[in-house]
């Protein structure tokens, strides 16, 4: 993709301001600046709005904060509200408990293909090597290929050879639709394919498959998916399993659309 086109990443976030900050200083290290932060921020407290205003102070990079009221789980519409205030051609979703590497915008950038989105991919954190992570004692990131083995023997980390090796852009785009490794924690598309089919639709409550719901109507509108693995990696904080109430209902929305291929959101960025 062309580096004249600016990327615009979109980093849903709740209450978690310690991880959030460690998401957004990775992005002050990346390896290229042609890129904005948007905080999308789901009715956190006032911790994490200071949290954000610190950080704009020393940003190297646009950085703002889009926030809405917290009355119950609406990750599919603080998504949109944050594509609405986006002013990049190609937007990156993120959750705000993913570190990036440092070539996470650059890599983004060389996967980038009209007609085709990206469904990135993660490496899990224990709970105690995230208690670590975000008290500043270790940072996987920072260590030697010796460290990073250590953590992964020991269980910190779930895998590694994806950490190490980023393989070229080859084979990688997929005709079919399928739900492995749909990750909303990190995806990528082009602004033009996602007003099409009218964004992230806010009719899904509760948690799960938004993001598959999302990544299935680009699909029937004919744009193709390409896997990010070993080149889009991102670590993945832990945190407690969120309340799954909906997911069997959402699941269902999801594969009604299959059947009737639906393109567009019932309630989305046109609402």
């Amino acid at each position: 993709m062309q580096q004249t086109i600016t990327i615009s990443v979109v980093i849903a976030t709740y209450n978690r301001p310690d991880a959030l900050r460690a998401v957004i200083e990775a992005f002050f290290l990346q390896d290229e600046k042609n890129f904005e932060l948007i905080v999308a921020d789901d009715g956190s407290t006032d911790n994490t709005r200071a949290c954000v205003a610190e950080l704009q102070a020393r940003s190297p990079v646009p950085l703002r904060h889009i926030w809405q009221e917290d009355i119950g789980f609406r990750l599919a519409r603080v998504r949109n509200l944050g594509i609405a205030a986006a002013k990049g051609d190609y937007l990156i979703f993120l959750d705000g408990d993913c570190i990036p590497q440092s070539s996470f915008i650059s890599q983004h950038r060389r996967l980038a293909e009209p007609g085709c989105m990206v469904t990135g991919s993660r490496i899990l954190l224990s709970e105690a090597l995230t208690a670590q992570v975000l008290a500043g004692t270790i940072h996987p990131l920072q260590l030697s290929p010796w460290g990073q083995l250590k953590l992964r023997l020991n269980g910190g980390l779930n895998k590694l050879l994806q950490l190490w090796w980023h393989f070229p852009d080859v084979k990688r785009t997929s005709d079919r639709f399928t739900w492995r490794r749909i990750k909303g924690c990190n995806m990528a598309a082009w602004r033009s394919d996602i007003e099409r089919i009218n964004g992230f639709d806010e009719s899904f409550t509760g948690w799960g498959h938004e993001d598959a719901d999302i990544v299935l109507r680009l699909f029937n509108a004919g744009i193709l998916r390409k896997d990010g693995a070993f080149a889009t990696e991102v670590l993945h904080l832990w945190h407690r399993e969120a309340v799954r109430d909906q997911a069997s209902s959402n699941k269902a929305r999801v594969e009604a659309r299959m059947l009737d291929k639906t393109v567009r959101a019932t309630v989305g960025l046109k609402q």
